[in-house]
């Protein structure tokens, strides 16, 4: 090849290369000028958002009843940790009655953990058992009651928090809302057959099919609990829950994708009109921008656990404390996370002389929970010592914590066939026992 080709092939590449880097460029200032064009509209629009917002400020920290002690608790120090959101969707009221008050059909508790950057979303079963003014009722109740302050208060006893900020939208808000992102695609998984003419509400979805909800079939999708026939949901609200977790994650990743800058107007138009939330601009803003950026592994959805039973005749969904340990160390520790312990293989492995130590500690983790274990033998060692291959790091704080095995060493990519391989030596507190 000539100096003279050679030259014209470099000047091409040049070219090409300068093509590229001017199309990026074309590109991110396009993108700068929409930003900047939506950012004065968002906070026009937005600005407008809490002006029918109710002051829950004196619902926090300060109730007569004792619950809240500001000397005891570290509220203070917990806010520059976690951020609490209630959600709340209201129902239609009482038909044919106007103005009627109306009970919250969906209890959302949004937990932010600042410190790991994580959202956990808790669903509170609407059917659960709680007292108002001193006499048995159901947590969907309390707003018809107290309003929003009352249902902040009895969401913050419930889980021993505080509750910084709320959002309540109705189901006429939902529609549009659903709408206004071009709805999601749902495979029904059941055949949903319900009419209630005095709702106006007739829901028809076939098992096996692929349905576009739109804002009315969306609707019809997360209210069914039962078919015309009384079949449905063996365990009524529980399974209606998931079928809205199902729900959330669709809407997830439609917010999350790329066309959702193209539908900004439209949202912005109905979020003031249907939302209501104490929470200003900025502040929605700040934490919009947060949430938007968190992958969807950092989502976790939960319901509160119980058991449903019946009180004089009703009906109710009785909470567990017991049972909801793990939710609770989530929402107040900051670097907690829930972890599924059966799907995690552990190696136990003896490198001491005392016969049956890997069993006895390995019964030891099964009562936590950690049920997928594998026994064996070690070279003889002094020390005892954790190493995980391809967990992750915020798993690997739970687990040190709750074995009490702090000589840890954490692997990126997995290896073998285990993901934790646990070598007790003779310094374990273990072989004491």
């Amino acid at each position: 090849m000539s100096r003279i080709e050679k030259r014209k092939k470099q000047d091409i590449k040049k070219r090409n290369r300068r093509k590229k880097t001017t199309s990026f460029f074309s590109v991110f200032i396009i993108l700068l000028l929409i930003v900047s064009i939506f950012g004065a509209y968002i906070g026009y629009k937005l600005s407008k958002v809490n002006d029918n917002s109710i002051d829950i400020s004196d619902v926090k920290g300060n109730k007569e009843n004792g619950n809240y002690n500001g000397e005891n608790n570290d509220s203070s120090i917990k806010k520059d940790k976690f951020v609490n959101v209630l959600l709340m969707g209201v129902d239609i009221g009482t038909p044919g009655v106007t103005k009627s008050k109306k009970r919250t059909d969906t209890i959302i508790l949004l937990n932010y953990n600042k410190i790991i950057d994580k959202v956990n979303l808790i669903s509170i079963p609407r059917d659960t058992y709680i007292k108002i003014n001193g006499k048995p009722n159901k947590i969907n109740a309390v707003h018809v009651y107290g309003g929003v302050p009352a249902l902040v208060e009895t969401v913050e006893k419930l889980f021993d928090i505080n509750i910084d900020y709320y959002a309540k939208i109705d189901y006429a808000g939902f529609r549009e809302l659903i709408n206004a992102i071009g709805g999601v695609d749902m495979k029904i998984n059941r055949n949903m057959y319900y009419d209630d003419a005095t709702q106006n509400l007739h829901i028809h979805f076939r098992k096996g099919t692929v349905v576009h909800l739109d804002g009315k079939k969306a609707e019809e999708f997360v209210r069914w609990r039962k078919n015309n026939d009384n079949t449905g949901l063996a365990n009524g609200d529980i399974g209606r829950i998931s079928n809205q977790q199902l729900f959330i994650n669709k809407v997830v990743d439609k917010i999350k994708s790329p066309e959702i800058i193209f539908k900004l107007p439209s949202l912005l138009n109905i979020i003031p009109k249907y939302v209501e939330t104490n929470m200003n601009i900025d502040e929605i803003i700040k934490y919009g921008t947060k949430l938007a950026k968190i992958n969807m592994e950092n989502i976790d959805m939960m319901t509160l656990k119980g058991e449903s039973g019946y009180l004089n005749g009703i009906s109710y969904y009785f909470y567990d404390q017991s049972k909801n340990k793990n939710i609770f160390k989530m929402i107040h520790d900051d670097d907690y996370v829930i972890i599924d312990k059966k799907s995690l293989k552990i190696r136990v492995l003896n490198a001491t002389n005392k016969r049956g130590l890997a069993k006895n500690f390995s019964n030891f983790i099964n009562k936590e929970g950690y049920t997928n274990t594998f026994l064996g033998n070690a070279k003889s060692s002094d020390v005892t010592k954790m190493i995980f291959y391809g967990v992750d790091e915020n798993v690997a704080k739970v687990v040190e914590r709750e074995f009490n095995i702090h000589n840890v060493e954490i692997n990126a990519r997995k290896k073998g066939n285990y993901d934790i391989v646990i070598i007790l030596g003779r310094d374990h507190d273990y072989v004491n026992n």
